[in-house]
């Protein structure tokens, strides 16, 4: 099979990729959000993470990882239920990490195991091993850290096709993590990414969105609408079996999900207060046969990382303007 991605590039993959790709697992993730519920605030937020996961395949292929590295990359986000990171805000899971917790039923589950067998791997060898490059603790780098910051920005307009090539040339290996061979690129990704945890992931019609939906299901759940082995189907199946319930108060709460709601950053008078997972990356700099930290090269790192890391502790302050 080959694949293009707008990202990296044309790759031929194994067959055992390609059928992966093929199964049901993969296949449900075109129409899960990356973003949550708000593409029905904004539909220009539409990365999904079908394209995210094959994305982290591919990346972690460039870097030289594995032929399980990429096996795992491919399957890390099988079991986001439909919304992504919404089921979270209404189980108050402060990690974000529910579809964690549910990964190896819903993979036991799936058709995947059957066909890693067929083609001479074992599910548990790939799954049970912590890889270095698809995953790491923050503040490092990874496939999957690096995928959503670029994915992200790139489909959102904000950084373009050069500064991805350029990044991606300045990426290497070492001790098994992703490095940076250039204390300007490294910078250049603290400030991408801080982007993508402050100006998109709290911004307000984001963060709204997010909540209306959290709302929505937490009225669904407790009022048995639906329950939570519904949300893994995908958003559209979810929302569409939501839409068809006659409940009076869940059609009012769906009718304030929609592109012309207008909402503001106000501290002084908000609806809405939420903080987020604190994210905040500090690369490690490969220079002169040396690993050092971002911040311990660049004042410029030091202070990007110390106001968001600020305002990420403050939080997104949301006022409803009109709904």
């Amino acid at each position: 099979m080959k694949l293009v991605d707008p990202l990296y590039g044309t790759f031929e993959v194994e067959d055992v990729i390609a059928e992966l790709i093929e199964t049901d697992a993969i296949q449900r993730l075109k129409k899960i959000h990356q973003g949550g519920a708000s593409y029905l605030i904004n539909p220009k937020w539409c990365v999904n993470r079908y394209d995210h996961s094959v994305g982290v395949c591919l990346l972690i292929r460039k870097l030289g990882g594995s032929i399980e590295e990429q096996i795992a990359g491919l399957l890390h986000d099988i079991s986001h239920t439909a919304f992504s990171h919404v089921v979270d805000y209404v189980l108050k899971n402060k990690q974000e990490d529910y579809h964690e917790e549910i990964f190896e039923n819903i993979l036991n589950q799936s058709e995947i195991p059957k066909v890693l067998s067929e083609n001479g791997f074992h599910h548990k060898d790939i799954l049970s091993r912590n890889w270095g490059i698809l995953e790491q603790d923050f503040p490092d780098l990874c496939a999957d850290r690096v995928d959503y910051t670029l994915r992200d920005m790139y489909t959102y307009g904000v950084i373009s096709k050069k500064e991805v090539n350029t990044f991606l040339s300045t990426l290497l290996v070492s001790n098994g993590k992703i490095c940076i061979n250039s204390i300007e690129s490294a910078g250049w990704f603290v400030s991408t990414y801080i982007k993508v945890v402050i100006d998109f992931f709290l911004n307000p019609y984001n963060v709204y969105g997010n909540q209306q939906f959290a709302q929505i299901l937490q009225f669904s759940l407790e009022s048995e609408i639906i329950t939570l082995e519904d949300l893994q189907q995908d958003d559209e199946s979810v929302l569409e079996m939501l839409w068809k319930n006659p409940n009076e108060k869940l059609k009012n709460l769906l009718q304030q999900l929609h592109p012309n709601v207008l909402v503001e950053d106000n501290e002084d008078e908000y609806d809405i207060h939420v903080r987020k997972k604190t994210r905040i990356v500090d690369p490690l700099v490969y220079i002169g046969g040396k690993t050092k930290r971002a911040s311990e090269v660049s004042k410029t790192v030091r202070k990007q990382n110390k106001e968001a890391l600020e305002k990420s502790l403050k939080g997104a302050f949301v006022k409803i303007i009109n709904s």
